[in-house]
């Protein structure tokens, strides 16, 4: 081929790659929740996203499989994420999500927000060095349940009975109920563990809540609690039952009183490192992040209605007042 015609083609092609627009990424988004319990979720992903440089439907694109609580479900909406090449999936609605993701794929980053520690679980070598295809946030929400229990005993302080509702779907709710027991009997009080793992249960643990006079009630961090928030916080009324939550909206919505790191700020701080993983950073060297802040979150309508007085000490330290 003469230089001249090799120069030629070179300015062609040259042409053509200009002319020829990238390919637009693509964000897996797995959750297993329910896509309107976690739209304030989302929402925070999107913004961290952008602040990153990337807007749906602009320069990303972002497929979304919800479980809808469902957990077993999971495996099989991460496998198909795997199939269609998304470059990052964003396992998030806790535990089970990020879990079924890591089985699906040992190449494709994976950013989660979960409540466990992620190194007992395998999902990362250590905060600080992750090591492999995972990283986000843990929420700490192990290290919180002693605290709020000691929130809900300080709001009630003659209750003799605490009670937990775990999910025996969640492969956490053995280590939840352990977890429970050695903060209900450091602080004197009885224990009742009890089993919720779908929407029909609610009813029949409400009712021997009340026949077993538990005098107050902790719901831990599950997507599925997440999913049905309205029809826990219905049977917490009905049934005069002082409840504190992992996560605010359910205060938002009519409930007691809640405790824990911001959700929102976590879904934006994982949509953060997505555009930097989409940037080329890898997620073996992006720290697992955990939140420094904690939200006490009150609503004093609720406390009226269950005659409860709320402490000054505690709305000083309140950081949402709902009135």
């Amino acid at each position: 081929m003469r230089r001249r015609d090799f120069l030629g083609l070179l300015g062609l092609w040259s042409l053509r790659a200009q002319a020829e627009p990238l390919a637009t990424p693509t964000i897996g988004f797995l959750n297993a929740g329910s896509a309107n319990a976690f739209s304030d979720r989302v929402a925070g992903f999107k913004l961290g996203l952008t602040e990153a440089g990337f807007t749906e439907g602009s320069n990303v694109t972002i497929e979304y499989r919800w479980a809808d609580g469902k957990f077993d479900l999971l495996p099989k909406l991460a496998a198909d994420l795997v199939s269609r090449k998304v470059l990052v999936i964003v396992a998030t609605g806790n535990t089970p999500a990020a879990v079924a993701a890591k089985a699906a794929t040992s190449t494709i980053p994976i950013l989660f927000v979960i409540a466990d520690d992620p190194v007992k679980i395998g999902l990362v070598a250590s905060f600080n060095r992750p090591g492999g295809n995972a990283t986000g946030v843990s929420m700490r929400n192990k290290e919180l349940v002693a605290k709020r229990l000691q929130l809900l005993h300080d709001l009630v302080p003659t209750v003799g009975a605490a009670g937990l509702i775990v999910n025996p779907n969640n492969a956490t709710a053995d280590s939840d109920a352990d977890d429970f027991q050695k903060a209900a009997s450091a602080l004197g009080l009885q224990f009742k563990v009890f089993r919720a793992g779908a929407a029909q249960d609610f009813d029949r643990v409400f009712v021997t809540l009340a026949e077993q006079k538990v005098g107050a009630l902790i719901i831990p961090a599950d997507p599925f609690f997440n999913n049905v928030r309205a029809e826990i916080i219905r049977l917490a009324a009905r049934n005069s039952i002082p409840v504190i939550y992992f996560d605010k909206a359910f205060v938002s919505d009519g409930g007691l009183m809640s405790y824990g790191g911001s959700l929102p700020n976590a879904y934006r701080q994982v949509g953060q490192y997505t555009g930097r993983i989409l940037k080329g950073e890898k997620p073996s060297e992006l720290p697992v992040m955990q939140p420094t802040e904690f939200e006490l979150a009150i609503n004093l309508k609720t406390a009226k209605t269950l005659g409860l007085g709320v402490p000054p000490q505690m709305l000083a330290i309140a950081d949402h007042v709902i009135e």
